[in-house]
Formats: structure tokens, sequence, C-alpha cells
């Protein structure tokens, strides 16, 4: 279920805004890599039928706000839920790349979002739009970031959310979802069976679902990412990027923006390769690419400390592996000690403190750079989906 915009009405203020393009693969200049403030800017609607966007505000960069809602013009049209999430910085990775031996390595850093995640994103459009549509109360399984961030802008939003997570998840995850005031609820199992619990009781408990998927907002939310990548770029993209993957809807809504800027005449055919990097005790995609399937099988006895990838089975596997396949990419799988290695490696050479799933893309961009998949030349985008402050337990027993 994907939402579809009038792009060709889109594209008349949003070219406006960001004057002058070219098509191609480039570097961020000094100013877009660190300076919100320096980059460039964006809007956008929702529905075809919506009124018409304003010229003043296309023409204006301005006027545009420094989070994912300067890209109004490919998003919910409804007043937005907001908590200035988006616009993160990507920050050159030098001391890392120079030991990866890649010397255009970059690390789009998610964390520094409302809520500690990239899940922000999502959340954001997801409750804006529900709001809109009188939804009485909000429900999500989650693994732990996405709960944290729907109880926060429901709160936000005046909305009651209910939050069914796995009895393992974080900490930090459960505190923040009382914090925002969510009746949180802890299961035993994993987030599949947390699924299971929300899609049987939202009908009589009166529920709007927020599920990964089952609805289309969080996606045009979490695409905002691929819109950020060409600003910061300079009206480009990098040749790869590398994407932890528990759901998947990262990967799936930046693609879903590249083929929405092809469409408005900003961009060509042309992707980044797209990588799918999953923990090796949990990794149904990793599988299905290598064995060349459509869709992936449920994994069994799944586990991993990066709890954002312990997903047995991803709802839109089918559409990731698309992206993978459609973008010439791969999937690889990283073990829990190669990544808390990789994430302390990270910390220190770039002062990046990540999340289990963000240093798993530096494991990817190892082992794939070490078989010469990625050349040296080549510009590589690194996703840390959160920080690290977050898994307090598994820093703990990482660094014994």
């Amino acid at each position: 279920m994907l939402a579809r915009y009038d792009l060709a009405k889109a594209a008349k203020t949003l070219s406006l805004a960001f004057g002058p393009r070219r098509n191609g693969r480039a570097a961020p200049s000094g100013a877009q890599r660190m300076d919100k403030a320096g980059s460039f800017g964006l809007t956008g609607p929702q529905d075809a039928d919506r009124a018409a966007l304003s010229g003043a505000q296309g023409n204006d960069q301005a006027l545009r706000p420094l989070s994912m809602w300067r890209y109004a013009e490919v998003l919910p049209g409804d007043e937005p839920v907001t908590l200035s999430e988006g616009m993160t910085p990507i920050l050159i990775a030098d001391r890392l790349g120079a030991k990866l031996g890649l010397r255009a390595l970059y690390v789009k850093d998610e964390g520094l979002n409302p809520t500690g995640s990239f899940k922000a994103r999502g959340l954001s459009a997801a409750v804006t739009r529900a709001r809109a549509l009188g939804a009485k109360a909000l429900a999500t399984p989650t693994a732990g970031n996405a709960g944290g961030a729907l109880a926060a802008y429901a709160a936000k939003a005046g909305i009651p959310a209910v939050i069914v997570m796995p009895a393992g998840t974080p900490h930090a995850n459960v505190q923040e979802c009382m914090a925002f005031g969510a009746d949180v609820r802890k299961l035993d199992g994993l987030i599949s069976d947390c699924g299971k619990y929300v899609a049987e009781h939202k009908e009589r408990e009166g529920w709007f679902e927020v599920t990964t998927l089952k609805e289309p907002y969080r996606i045009e939310g979490k695409k905002t990412m691929g819109y950020e990548l060409w600003e910061q770029f300079g009206g480009a993209l990098p040749d790869v990027i590398i994407y932890p993957t528990g759901g998947g809807v990262g990967l799936v809504g930046m693609c879903k923006a590249f083929d929405e800027m092809q469409e408005m005449g900003w961009i060509g055919g042309a992707r980044p390769r797209m990588v799918s990097v999953q923990a090796a005790g949990c990794a149904p995609i990793v599988r299905a690419f290598e064995a060349g399937a459509k869709a992936s099988e449920f994994f069994e006895n799944a586990a991993t400390l990066a709890s954002g990838l312990r997903v047995p089975k991803a709802i839109g596997d089918f559409i990731i592996l698309n992206d993978i396949a459609t973008t010439h990419g791969t999937a690889i799988a990283a073990t829990d000690e190669e990544m808390f290695a990789a994430g302390r490696e990270l910390a220190r050479l770039e002062g990046i403190f990540a999340a289990p799933e963000g240093a798993a893309t530096v494991v990817a961009a190892q082992k794939l750079a070490a078989r010469g998949w990625i050349k040296p030349e080549e510009s590589v985008v690194l996703f840390n989906t959160g920080t690290g402050y977050k898994y307090s337990e598994a820093w703990d027993q990482a660094l014994k």
C-alpha cells in the first residue's frame, strides 16, 4: 500500500525551490555535509485533488522548514505533527574510509532525529494523517524505536497510543514509551508475535493500526531520506547506499523517492546500488537474495542484540528484494560480534556512537570493499539508523 502524488504539480514548486541541478554522482559540498542551514530546501502535497500549492513557498527556500516537511509536496498534505524530524547531517568519514580503503565514505546520522532514530520520520507522517482522519487511538508492534517514536508523536497529537513489544526490548525504549504516556504491553516472543496481537485486538479495542506497510504513510516519511541525500549531494546521488534492514521500509522508501525524482525530471534512470545488511542471527532477506527468491521465508529462532534487525519476516520482503535486484545491489549479514567491533571503530575514528544496526553497515562496507564489489573511488553512504545511547544493555555486554 503506497501513497501516490501529482508529481507534475509537485515538481513545479519543488524545482523552483531547488534551482539549477545536475544529474549524476557527486560529493556533498562543505556547507551541505554538516550544516542544516547550508542545505537547499524543498516541501510538498498529498493527493492530486488537494488545494493548489503556494507559489511563494516554492520560490523561497528560506520559508521551508529545516525538517523533512521541507518536502511537503510529496508528503501528506495535512497540518504536520512534527518534532522537527529529518535533515540529519551527512558526515564525511575520512578516517574510517582510509581504514576500509574507501576515498568517499559518508555516514548519514539518523540517530540525531527526535526520539533518537529514523523511525521519527515515518511516525511523524503516519500520525499526521491519522489525526487528520480522526483516529481515536493508535497501535503498533515494535522492536523498540518505532514504539518510542509513535508514543512521542501520538503525545504531540494528543492521541492515545498502545505499544506492543517483546519482553526483551531495550529498556530505553520501554522507558521512553512510558514517559510519553503510552499503554505499553510486553509479550514473550518476537515482533511478529506482537504484530499478531495488534491485528487480533485492534477491532474490539478501537485502535488505528500503524504497523509498517499496513498503512501507507510511514514509508512516505522515511522516503525523505532519499530526497535529503539528493539535496545534500548537490543534486546528485551516491554510488552505493548501505542500509540496515529489519522491516526494510527505509530502503523501500528511498527507492520510491528516487522513482518520484525521476518522474519529476530531476534524475535519470541510474540508481545507487542498494545494500541490505542484516544480523547473521536474523537474515531472511540475505537468505532469500542468495537463493534468488522473490520473497523470504520466516527466519526461525531469530536472535541478535540489534533489536531493530530482529524481524524474522518483513511484510514488504518482496519489495525489498525487488529494489535490491533492480538497483544491482546486494544483501549481506554481520554477526553481533562484528557489529559491535565495527561500532567501536566508528566511535573511535569518527566520534559517532551508533546503534548496532548502524554499526552493521560498517561491517558490510568492509566486506564489500575487500571483495572489490565497492571500488575505492566510489561514493558510499552508510546509514546509522539510531543512536547507541538507546542500546545501553547491549553496549554494556559488548564492552566487557
